[in-house]
């Protein structure tokens, strides 16, 4: 035969040869997935084969036969671990060594294609891309292998940085792929979906098709019992709450929905300005926080002071301090900013339910001009602020009455109250025996729940301290109820109140009026990414960067956290009126229903029953301080009430 013909490389053999250039890497994936195929074919065959003698062993060992641990050992062997929580299988087959061949590889590659683009084989931006990849390539992975912090980057460079990509963008996934519409991490899709659609007015968006989305017959499932006979519902104006006992001067009238603490410092100056001027149009109150009273607070809404164990804009410091940070009470500046016409009501914070008896300290140099006059810290330099875990200005329950009377006559009469988060049945037990004997009641108490939020507290507080907001409502009810002080105080609850109904289940446990916090700043436009702590809130509500933060319009999110807090009043007094009530003081507990476990799960408790025969159950009025009544009362209240009258008698008055 004669010798093939040696062709001169015209066109179509150079885009031949360009295409096979291309195609290599795509060819070198493709070899690798076929290899790891064949090993996971040839792990199947091998379990298989493995399925009778692992069957055989678990027989004379007695352990369950369905345990398949030869098999097991050999898809571990091959790199195929299923344990939950790992690498994944091929970050696993990787390695230094499977890094520095690549490497090589790309080296190679970025090489050989110089000559091809300067041949015209291949477009000439290829080897810059290809120079470009395997320059950074080499860059991190040494990197990687230099640094003595991470053993997974040691030893698996640059491909563990795909986990980390993964990390990263999880709380996203979860949220807009996974997350189930009902499940609450901390509020659930359908939560804030009602929240959403009531601040945006949105037609037809708080109305939903072929019925509810909620397994009815589930445990904890909740319902209010309509009446044959309902009322119209009230006016807003009547469905208001007077708050203000005998001793007060200026009584406040209180919506029923109102705005929990946040400081101005937690969130932006935008957010807090539209939240008090969302609050002017609607009419109901804005808490502070314990961060002072900033120029964003004083746009027109009424306030409740929040003041916490910092003093702030009522307080200084005191020279020489014992601790870093120390500041005291001071009774003039208080006064000063106690008098304002828009401060309504001042609220004395003893604890938050989101980390409880946990301080918390602001460094000098994070302080702002603007945080600096809300704080009242006056001019620059200034030193660090610290908010202890306890007041200074008291140090017993006799010593918080003679302040609450202090600030009441400083204030010019306004309602003085304390929050709380609920802790030790005891304490609370203490502070009755306090009012009792000193007089002094306080005009309001605020209950904060254990499942409140904040912008940043340790995992432990937040998870694992204070009682649910439910629980602690009904226990201060029950208090003061067998005190005989019930009347003379009103109770104001916050934890996750964001509909109606919830609203409506407040009332029913015992509450005056509601505040919310979280619902607000989703009104506000909070997505729930979960960055409060981090100064960088996609939203511009938990941040001072000026360049997220001017993404908030103050005039758009204003009308919507009025129209949210109407909306939901408006649902709630539906249902008030459908319960056979003509207001909201006329809601029971036995209205309420829930779903419970027993009877195979289709139970039935109501809010009377539970109050009646729970840990926190409802007493009879002046069962505490009436000895006739003494053997009503459950076994765990008569040592509540007995620790507390030692634990006052202790203290002293100071």
């Amino acid at each position: 035969q004669n010798p093939p013909t040696k062709r001169r490389p015209g066109r179509r053999q150079a885009v031949h040869s360009r295409t096979r250039v291309c195609l290599l890497p795509a060819a070198i994936f493709r070899m690798r997935v076929l290899s790891l195929a064949q090993g996971t074919r040839r792990a199947s065959l091998r379990a298989q084969q493995l399925r009778p003698l692992s069957r055989a062993l678990s027989t004379i060992t007695g352990r369950p036969k369905s345990i398949d641990d030869q098999a097991l050992q050999e898809q571990q062997r091959l790199g195929m671990n299923p344990r939950p929580g790992g690498l994944p299988e091929w970050v696993e087959m990787w390695g230094v060594d499977s890094f520095r061949k690549t490497g090589y590889v790309l080296a190679g590659l970025s090489a050989a294609s110089v000559p091809l683009a300067l041949g015209g084989h291949i477009a000439e931006l290829l080897p810059v891309l290809l120079t470009g990849t395997t320059a950074g390539y080499w860059a991190l992975g040494l990197k990687d292998i230099g640094q003595k912090s991470h053993t997974l980057r040691r030893n698996f460079p640059v491909m563990i940085h795909f986990r980390y990509l993964l990390e990263g963008i999880r709380p996203e996934i979860q949220q807009y792929l996974i997350e189930d519409e009902q499940k609450m991490v901390p509020y659930s899709r359908a939560m804030r979906n009602t929240i959403y659609s009531r601040a945006k007015m949105k037609i037809g968006a708080d109305t939903h098709a072929l019925g509810t989305r909620r397994d009815v017959y589930s445990p904890g499932y909740e319902w209010a019992g309509h009446s044959m006979f309902p009322e119209p519902m009230c006016d807003l104006d009547e469905a208001r709450v007077l708050v203000g006992g005998p001793a007060c001067k200026q009584p406040y009238s209180a919506a029923l929905l109102n705005i929990s603490a946040m400081s101005y410092g937690s969130l932006s100056g935008s957010a807090v300005s539209a939240l008090n001027l969302g609050a002017k149009k609607g009419g109901f109150y804005h808490n502070t926080g314990e961060g002072g009273i900033s120029k964003y607070h004083l746009l027109g809404a009424d306030v409740v002071w929040n003041v916490g164990t910092g003093y702030f804009a009522c307080g200084k410091n005191v020279e020489p301090p014992a601790f870093k940070g120390q500041r005291e009470f001071d009774p003039e500046l208080f006064a000063k900013n106690a008098t304002r016409p828009e401060i309504k009501m001042i609220e004395i914070k003893l604890s938050q339910g989101a980390k409880p008896s946990h301080g918390g300290i602001l460094p000098a140099n994070k302080i702002t001009p603007v945080i600096a006059d809300a704080r009242g810290l006056g001019p620059p330099p200034w030193s660090d602020c610290n908010s202890p875990p306890r007041h200074s200005a008291f140090s017993s329950p006799a010593g918080l009455m003679k302040f609450v009377a202090q600030l009441r006559e400083l204030s010019g009469g306004k309602p003085i109250g304390f929050k709380m988060c609920v802790g030790r049945p005891e304490e609370f037990a203490a502070l009755c025996h306090a009012m009792i004997d000193s007089g002094t009641v306080p005009d309001f108490i605020t209950i904060d729940g254990g499942e409140g939020g904040t912008g940043a507290a340790p995992a432990e507080f937040q998870d694992s301290l204070g009682m649910p907001a439910r629980d602690g409502l009904r226990f201060i009810n029950s208090m003061l109820i067998g005190c005989n002080l019930r009347d003379q105080v009103k109770l104001i609850v916050a934890g996750k109140v964001y509909s109606g109904f919830a609203l409506v289940r407040m009332l029913a446990t015992g509450a005056d009026l509601c505040n919310t916090a979280r619902s607000m700043m989703f009104a506000l436009g909070c997505i729930q990414a979960l960055k409060c702590n981090s100064n960088h809130c996609p939203t511009g509500i938990t941040t001072q960067q000026p360049h997220l933060e001017s993404g908030l319009d103050v005039g758009t999110k204003a009308l919507r956290v009025a129209n949210y807090q109407e909306a939901t009043v408006h649902s709630a007094l539906e249902i008030i009126g459908a319960l056979g009530c003509k207001s909201p003081k006329e809601v029971t507990s036995d209205m309420i229903y829930r779903r419970s476990a027993t009877n195979g799960g289709y139970g039935v408790e109501n809010y009377a029953d539970l109050q009646a025969e729970a840990y926190f159950a409802k007493l009879p009025e002046g069962a505490l301080v009436d000895p006739a009544k003494k053997d009503q009362l459950p076994p765990q209240y008569v040592g509540w009430w007995e620790k507390g009258g030692e634990i006052y008698k202790k203290a002293g008055t100071a």
